[in-house]
């Protein structure tokens, strides 16, 4: 499992501190980097490989 703020492993509570005000920025399952789109009503962020999230 990979962080999904900053694609390291594991788990970081700076990390998860930031996350509560913004999308993640990498798949957690794989690593790479999302797509990712913020809107006013909130945010999408798509895995090339996983697909879509959202929040």
């Amino acid at each position: 499992m990979y962080c999904d703020r900053c694609g390291e492993p594991g788990i970081h509570p700076e990390c998860a501190s930031a996350r509560e005000l913004e999308p993640p920025r990498y798949c957690s399952d794989c690593r790479r980097r999302m797509k990712v789109q913020v809107v006013p009503t909130g945010w999408t962020a798509s895995c090339v490989e996983h697909g879509e999230r959202r929040g």
